[in-house]
């Protein structure tokens, strides 16, 4: 009998194989106490199998081939750091040396405890993460258990990897060693029962370019071995047991998507340009420097976003110092050859930690120390920072974003502090080149003031995840609230359609950098707007690309203003004016 199971969509393209099923991931862990006697033999214990799992995972990156991706390596260099963080290994210390659990006890325990952390987390990026210290510690629980780490390689192997028959992969959740040998394996696309739209199986799919749905609760359990299944990586869904009728129909759809994928290869090195001549700037958003050549293979024009945070977090408390900084971001602007890089400052505290062992107490981290307000309370560690990305700009076009202002106060302080990270690196006599100046709008505040913003800064970034967050009082963490993140609710409209407004009668670039700069059914109305620049993630500038190609932006602009007065503005969506104008 078919069904379908309804999960996220995080990569294009239709998927249809039999089904290989990897083991759920939750293991059956035993409880016991200890005696004291034994608790250094206890420690020992869990320590040989936490060694042998970070033994296991360099193994796999030393003898990773060179077409993986490169997010393969970052994320398997988290799974390492994670196994070697003191709040996971003092945590079970804790727990065996104090409580007297037995290693599998003091593992998951401590398990529980990080989990409720990832849980308070404000950031979908940061509290994702809680997947990747799930699979760490289940990597740990199966060597303490002797069992074998089976991965997708060896499962396609053991169903028959060998036939012409296509196989899909459907388990509870994908760590990032088994994403490798997925590389390798012969799976034409995967589902998963957990993760989000920035879970690391979602990032690596994306990057790899595979049919994939994650978070499809209930799929590992509901989808039998062998079964018939179908990945919609376009709506998200999987079915299961298909229809002849339902089969043919998705194979059709299949040979479309391929189609349509060659077609927008094929769009690479086309200039970005509506049908009435507007040229649109579509940009790649970052998080490490050799990200930068997957933008460049994407066809993008530069960076809009270079999220530096990734570079201060999870070192032990540690900061990155200015020379560690200054080769990160001269990495990024080489990597881009002469493309501009945008380089928002570190944007950590309150909800996005620089250590997972530091947990705030604040009442909402969400409004709390963050961002912006984070770096001006430590001018050290900010002009730090700045004094390493003025250096990088010797090697290339570098624009430098701030996160979060609000105040005039904080516009003036923080140029204050740009100014003396320039004197300071002329004190010692550092080559430092000229940067653009740049704030993000994603409070309402710097929305309602942007002309004030404009008088100071030589572009805008529209920051639509947090604007949305803040101007509907929603916390996106809280999923009771969820379903009212509303990216067409008549108010974001607004502050969005006035920020780009006035950035045009000032004369100074305007660009969106969130979820909706890279959602195409999106773009048609920024650009009726009157935005032409775009930031989004690099798998989505081709797709955003053809819309600008096939869209008239002198009449989308009517169109646009009616949306923006509509009560319902999501009922406009599909309006005639909406559609493609077909190559």
């Amino acid at each position: 009998m078919t069904f379908s199971i309804h999960g996220l969509a995080v990569t294009r393209g239709i998927a249809i194989g039999r089904a290989v099923l990897a083991a759920a991931s939750r293991m059956e862990v035993v409880h016991y106490f200890i005696d004291a006697d034994q608790i250094e033999a206890e420690l020992a214990r869990a320590r040989r199998a936490r060694d042998a799992v970070i033994q296991e995972l360099q193994r796999l990156q030393a003898d990773m081939p060179a077409d993986a991706p490169q997010e393969l390596a970052a994320l398997l260099d988290v799974h390492i750091l994670l196994l070697q963080d003191d709040a996971l290994v003092g945590g079970v210390r804790h727990w065996v040396t104090e409580r007297l659990y037995n290693a599998e006890w003091a593992l998951t325990t401590q398990l529980e405890v990080l989990s409720r952390q990832f849980d308070e987390m404000e950031d979908d990026y940061l509290r994702e993460r809680k997947a990747d210290l799930e699979q760490v510690v289940e990597r740990i629980l199966r060597h303490l258990r002797g069992a074998h780490v089976d991965g997708p390689a060896r499962l396609a192997a053991a169903a028959g990897g060998g036939s012409t028959t296509p196989l899909v992969l459907v388990a509870y959740d994908l760590s990032p060693a088994d994403m490798l040998q997925f590389k390798q394996s012969v799976f034409a696309g995967f589902a998963t029962g957990v993760g989000g739209k920035t879970s690391h199986t979602a990032i690596v799919a994306r990057s790899m370019d595979i049919p994939a749905v994650v978070g499809a609760r209930g799929v590992s359990q509901l989808v039998r071995q062998d079964d018939w299944v179908i990945i919609d990586g376009d709506a998200g869904v999987v079915i299961v047991d298909p229809s002849p009728i339902v089969l043919d129909e998705y194979r059709f759809r299949q040979r479309q998507v391929l189609l349509e994928r060659e077609r927008l290869a094929r769009l690479r090195h086309t200039p970005s340009i509506t049908l009435d001549g507007q040229p649109v700037e579509l940009l790649a958003n970052i998080e490490q420097p050799q990200d930068a050549a997957a933008a460049l293979r994407a066809g993008a024009t530069g960076v809009g976003l270079f999220r530096t945070e990734f570079l201060f977090m999870d070192r032990g408390g540690r900061l990155p110092g200015e020379e560690a900084q200054y080769q990160a971001y001269r990495d990024a602007v080489q990597g881009m050859q002469g493309l501009p890089v945008t380089i928002r400052t570190v944007d950590v505290g309150a909800d996005k930690p620089l250590d997972k062992s530091h947990r705030d107490s604040s009442l909402n981290p969400a409004l709390g120390l963050r961002a912006i307000r984070w770096s001006l309370a430590d001018p050290a560690m900010f002009r730090t920072q700045l004094r390493a990305i003025l250096r990088a700009a010797v090697h290339g076009r570098v624009r430098l974003l701030f996160p979060m202002l609000a105040h005039l106060p904080q516009i003036r302080q923080t140029l204050a502090q740009v100014q003396l990270a320039r004197a300071e690196l002329d004190a010692r006599g550092a080559a430092h080149g000229p940067v653009q100046l740049g704030a993000m709008i994603e409070v309402p505040a710097a929305a309602l003031m942007v002309r004030q913003f404009l008088a100071h800064f030589d572009f805008l970034s529209i920051g639509t995840n947090d604007l949305i967050q803040y101007a509907l009082a929603i916390d996106r963490a809280d999923e009771a609230v969820a379903s009212l993140y509303d990216p067409l609710h008549p108010a974001v409209l607004r502050l969005v359609a006035d920020v780009i407004a006035a950035g045009a009668r000032a004369g100074k670039p305007v660009s969106v950098c969130g979820e909706m700069a890279g959602d195409v059914a999106m773009t048609r109305l920024l650009l009726g707007l009157g935005l032409r620049s775009f930031s989004m993630h690099p798998a989505q500038v081709l797709a955003v690309k053809q819309e600008v190609l096939r869209a008239d932006a002198r009449q989308l602009a009517g169109w646009a203003a009616q949306v923006l007065q509509a009560d319902e503005p999501a009922a406009l969506m599909d309006a005639p004016h909406a559609q493609s104008h077909q190559f």
